[in-house]
């Protein structure tokens, strides 16, 4: 499970970075990105730019949007067979912006806090998290675009911390990503391409 990252970058660094279109301009670097609140989002390989949407998918069909909150993450390996995610899959394929993510240990002895951790890419560089995303209506007809991040089995990395890991696409795979879903992209990083760091709690 993921459910905090950071994009600590400004806007015109995350843009040469990422080689991005247009970024709102309201942008602000986060060091502590929660599901439900905005994310900054790719849907289209050709113009790129970044839209913002809510983190924690909500279906169309869905009756209330508070389903989201529990839907901020996607198995990789169960896509295809998800109601939720299904037609998501075939059709509405997200990048989802970041610099890192946290993943808390827990205790050996079962008791207390669990301890964060704070995962980068060996270099610092930013990269793209693999997701999808939804259009809802609101019942004042307006639409809420949301998405969901998908996950796989840890690397040798993550694995002493947590059993599942962001999927992150780097290179071209993110718009590989976006124009077909193929499943070898929805893979662990290499162990050795991202470092850990112990953290307090984020703020």
């Amino acid at each position: 499970m993921c459910g905090r990252f950071t994009l600590t970058l400004d806007a015109d660094e995350i843009r040469t970075a990422l080689r991005l279109g247009q970024i709102p301009a309201e942008w602000q670097p986060r060091r502590n990105i929660a599901p439900t609140e905005p994310v900054a989002v790719v849907i289209d390989a050709v113009q790129r730019d970044v839209l913002w949407m809510r983190w924690g998918l909500i279906p169309s069909w869905a009756k209330d949007m508070s389903i989201g909150s529990r839907m901020f993450n996607a198995r990789a390996e169960t896509l295809a067979e998800k109601p939720s995610f299904r037609a998501a899959l075939r059709q509405r394929r997200c990048l989802i912006l970041a610099d890192g993510f946290y993943e808390w240990q827990k205790p050996a002895s079962g008791k207390g806090k669990s301890q964060p951790f704070h995962f980068r890419l060996q270099g610092g560089e930013p990269f793209m998290f693999a997701g999808l995303w939804e259009s809802w209506r609101q019942p004042d007809g307006e639409a809420l675009l949301s998405c969901t991040l998908i996950t796989c089995a840890a690397n040798e990395t993550v694995a002493p911390i947590h059993e599942r890991m962001p999927v992150i696409l780097r290179g071209e795979q993110p718009w590989e990503w976006l124009h077909a879903p193929a499943q070898n992209l929805l893979a662990p990083l290499p162990a050795d391409a991202l470092t850990l760091e112990k953290v307090s709690a984020p703020e």
